[in-house]
C-alpha cells in the first residue's frame, strides 16, 4: 500500500509595516508545536521575516529587532525627495553586512516574495536571484521607500496587489495554507490611538510611536511634513491611506483566495512604523498562532 500523502504546509506572511514583527511570534509557535512549512511566500515585511525564516536566520533577525530602538530605526532612514522620504540605501547595505545574501533558488525551502509593478499594477513574483533584493523590492511602500528597479521596470510593495499572498503559496505546491494576516484589527484604529495623542501633544511631546519620533526628527522640513494647523502629518495620511487600502485588498482576496488556517495577531495599537516595539508584537503573533493550532491539528490529523 502506498504511504499517505504528506499534505505540503505553505506560510503566508502578510504585510503591515512594524507589526510584521508579530510573524516572527507565530513562526516561534509553530515551531514549538512541531510544525514546519514546507513553502514560504511573503509581502512587504513579511517577505523579510519570512526571507530570514527560511535561510535559518530566525533567531539572529529576532535577537536584532529585540534590541531596536527608536534611535536605532531612525538612523537607518536616508531621507530623500525623489521617488518617497525613504531611499533604503542604509536599510540595505545593513542587511548586506549582517545577513549574507543568496539567491532565492539556493534557500533550503522555496520561497517568493510579492511586489507590485508600478506601470502596469500587475502582482509580481520574485523567485529568482538576491534574497535581499528582493525583499527591498517587496517592502517599498509607495510614498514612504522609493521603488525599485528589476529586470527594466520599477516595482513597489506587494501589498498593493497581495496583502497575504496565499495564491503564492498555493503556486508553490502547498496543500495546506497558514495565512498571517496583520490588520484584520486596523478599521478604526486611528479613532482608537486618537485619544492618547491628543494627550500626548497637549503635554507638548509626540505620540510615543516610531512615526510620531520620525515626524519630531525631520518636523523642520516646513513644506509639508506638519501643517501647523493641527491636521495629520504627510506621513500619517500616507500610512493611514496604505491601512485602509490593505484591510480592503486583504478582504478581497481573501474572500477569492482563502486560506486554511488563518492566524489574525490584534495589532491596532502599533502604527506603520513602530519598528522598535518588537516584544508586544512577537509576543501577540505567538499567541494568535497558538490559537489557531487547535484548527491546524485537524487538517493535519483528521480523525
Amino acid at each position: 500500500m502506498k504511504k499517505p500523502h504528506k499534505p505540503v504546509i505553505g506560510l503566508a506572511l502578510g504585510g503591515g509595516g512594524a507589526r510584521g514583527w508579530a510573524h516572527i511570534g507565530v513562526i516561534l509557535a509553530l515551531r514549538e508545536a512541531g510544525i514546519d512549512p514546507d513553502v514560504v511566500a511573503g509581502t512587504s515585511i513579511g517577505s523579510l521575516v519570512g526571507a530570514a525564516y527560511v535561510a535559518g536566520r530566525l533567531d539572529d533577525l529576532h535577537t536584532w529587532v529585540d534590541s531596536l530602538t527608536w534611535q536605532n530605526v531612525v538612523g537607518l532612514l536616508d531621507v530623500t525627495v525623489s521617488g518617497g522620504l525613504i531611499k533604503g540605501e542604509k536599510l540595505l547595505n545593513f542587511f548586506r553586512g549582517h545577513f549574507k545574501d543568496i539567491d532565492i533558488e539556493k534557500l533550503p525551502k522555496p520561497f517568493g516574495a510579492v511586489a507590485t509593478n508600478l506601470a502596469s499594477g500587475r502582482e509580481v513574483w520574485l523567485r529568482t536571484d538576491s534574497v535581499i533584493e528582493a525583499v527591498r523590492a517587496s517592502i517599498a511602500l509607495p510614498g514612504l521607500f522609493t521603488p525599485v528597479e528589476h529586470e527594466g521596470v520599477l516595482l513597489v510593495d506587494g501589498g498593493l496587489v497581495n496583502p497575504v499572498p496565499v495564491s503564492l503559496c498555493r503556486a508553490m505546491g502547498a496543500d495546506i495554507v497558514i495565512a498571517v494576516d496583520l490588520n484584520s484589527d486596523l478599521v478604526g484604529r486611528r479613532l482608537r490611538m486618537r485619544a492618547g495623542a491628543e494627550a500626548s501633544r497637549k503635554a507638548g511631546s509626540a505620540p510615543d510611536t516610531m512615526l510620531g519620533r520620525l515626524q519630531a526628527g525631520i518636523g523642520a522640513w516646513r513644506g509639508g511634513i506638519f501643517s501647523g494647523s493641527g491636521l495629520p502629518s504627510v506621513i500619517d495620511v500616507i500610512t493611514s491611506s496604505i491601512n485602509i487600502m490593505q484591510v480592503h485588498i486583504t478582504r478581497s482576496r481573501l474572500a477569492g483566495e482563502p486560506a486554511d488556517v488563518m492566524v489574525t495577531p490584534r495589532l491596532a495599537q502599533m502604527a506603520l512604523m513602530d519598528f522598535h516595539r518588537a516584544a508586544p508584537a512577537v509576543e501577540e503573533g505567538r499567541n494568535a498562532a497558538k490559537a489557531a493550532l487547535p484548527q491546524l491539528e485537524l487538517l493535519l490529523h483528521p480523525a
